[in-house]
């Protein structure tokens, strides 16, 4: 289906009085809106757009055309028609509605039950874990060091929830037969989550990223006058 090829200037020109049909490509999902709802809300990226004042890219049909996967840009052109939230995909619509800067639809979306324990429990939580990041990296990286040849890769963790735990670090690290250098740790951290918490959200994010991974307690001898055994845990990736 081919439409009436229009010049950006003579379609953003028509929109008074009126609000003219749009045809939009994006990133090659199709999507047929109006100007006034593309321009409903003023500080986003759309309204940006076609508000006369840059020219917008065109495809060869002449459809206006926008160089991002389409794929939820119809959750957020629904939301601009009648607030209407969507009921799935509400992360990766929340990333398109920040990237479009569609602002009130950012807020309603972090309100949602999905985000709002992501962004105001998990991720709180997780703010107070010093290097959590970075500690990831470490992870996957010394992971794939290891993958050579190899079926899985087990690193081990060390995780520290408190301060008072930080004391029986250097007891429980040489009660354990691994190399103190391979060893990742944790912690301290000041929040309520526990160790178990902590580990959950390793994994999870591990696996967000598309790797299949186990965390085990590691069994050691328990030392009648050392905790040791509660510190420590092998994180095993599985390439295949």
């Amino acid at each position: 289906m081919s439409f009436p090829e229009q010049t950006p200037e003579k379609l953003i020109s028509s929109a008074a009085p009126f609000s003219p049909v749009v045809h939009l490509n994006v990133g090659g999902h199709l999507f047929s809106s109006t100007m006034s709802t593309l321009r409903r809300h003023p500080d986003s990226k759309l309204a940006e757009m076609f508000n006369g004042q840059i020219k917008p890219r065109t495809d060869a049909q002449g459809r206006f055309f926008i160089d991002r996967d389409g794929s939820h840009f119809g959750a957020l052109l629904e939301f601009m028609r009648s607030e209407t939230l969507p009921t799935e995909n509400i992360e990766e619509v929340h990333r398109e509605a920040l990237f479009y800067n569609i602002t009130a639809l950012i807020k309603r979306l972090e309100e949602t039950p999905q985000l709002f324990g992501e962004l105001v429990g998990r991720q709180q939580f997780l703010s107070r874990v010093p290097h959590y990041q970075e500690n990831i990296e470490v992870l996957i990286r010394i992971a794939r060091a290891e993958a050579v040849a190899a079926r899985r890769s087990t690193i081990m963790i060390c995780v520290l929830p408190s301060k008072d735990d930080v004391g029986f670090y250097e007891d429980a690290i040489s009660c354990l037969e691994a190399d103190k250098e391979s060893v990742v740790t944790f912690g301290p951290w000041t929040a309520s989550p526990s160790a178990r918490d902590l580990l959950d959200c390793v994994k999870m994010d591990i696996e967000s990223q598309g790797y299949r991974v186990e965390i085990q307690p590691h069994v050691m001898e328990r030392s009648f006058m050392s905790r040791s055994y509660d510190y420590f845990y092998r994180l095993t990736f599985t390439w295949w």
